[in-house]
């Protein structure tokens, strides 16, 4: 084995193990306007039949799910943490072969060598293990969390005599809504009662 085999270990120990928390996070940018309309929005009248809900604000100012990304957004930089720690003292190894590699016998270097190669491979194995274990419990929860929203929107729904409760979010294929139609503060008031209840 040649040593410039090495040489990209830098890369690969500071490389992010996982995106943080899937794609609930990018939809969380939202204009100051938007969030205003949202908590000065009334209750809906009873005889409408379609109703909609802010994705945006319901995201920002739900409880369970800034406490979701909290925890993910931990364990991604514990994890990356641990991940340039192995890396970092890997590369130190090699550098001290590499530095005494020339008073080292034929045998002994290509032991050494070899040696090295396997670690490399079994770092560069956690890594992926690693982040894949992360993104399969990521996509459970966010199950969760969509679940919970459904499932709670389903028996609102029931409750108010509404017909549809869609989603919105700017940018999305609804160009207009009125915003009498608008009940995400009141869906935002009951989700997190219920998640406080949850926490008790």
């Amino acid at each position: 084995m040649e040593r410039r085999t090495f040489k990209n270990l830098g890369l690969f120990a500071t490389a992010a193990i996982i995106t943080t928390f899937s794609a609930c996070q990018n939809k969380e940018t939202k204009t100051t306007e938007t969030a205003k309309k949202t908590d000065s929005t009334a209750v809906v009248s009873a005889s409408e039949k379609i109703v909609f809900v802010n994705q945006d604000s319901l995201l920002t100012k739900y409880e369970y799910y800034k406490d979701l990304k909290n925890k993910f957004e931990k364990k991604t930089k514990d994890a990356q943490s641990d991940m340039q720690a192995k890396g970092q003292a890997f590369q130190r190894e090699v550098a001290q072969y590499q530095q005494n590699a020339g008073t080292l016998a034929a045998d002994v270097r290509k032991t050494t060598e070899e040696r090295l190669a396997r670690k490399q491979q079994e770092l560069q194995t956690y890594q992926q293990n690693a982040g894949g274990a992360l993104q399969n419990e990521q996509a459970v929860e966010t199950e969760k969390l969509y679940d919970k929203v459904a499932g709670y929107l389903k028996t609102y729904a029931k409750d108010k005599g509404y017909k549809m409760v869609l989603s919105y979010t700017k940018g999305s294929t609804i160009l207009f809504a009125d915003e009498t139609l608008d009940i995400t503060s009141d869906v935002i008031k009951g989700l997190n009662e219920d998640y406080t209840k949850t926490k008790k």
